[in-house]
């Protein structure tokens, strides 16, 4: 009986674990900021530019 309950905790013991790694170890400075660089339309994109005809 004992062993079984050790055995429950381990498996807990590593779920907790690995919860605690997927949740934590991320970026340095979070997620990446998707949003332009350009926010007045000043400067324009490389890809918003025609193509030269």
């Amino acid at each position: 009986m004992g062993l079984i309950l050790l055995e429950a905790f381990a498996a807990g013991a590593v779920l907790i674990l690995i919860v605690w790694w997927t949740m934590f170890s991320g970026r340095k400075r979070g997620e990446i900021d998707d949003t332009p660089a350009h926010k007045n339309g000043d400067a324009a994109d490389a890809n918003d530019k025609a193509p030269p005809t």
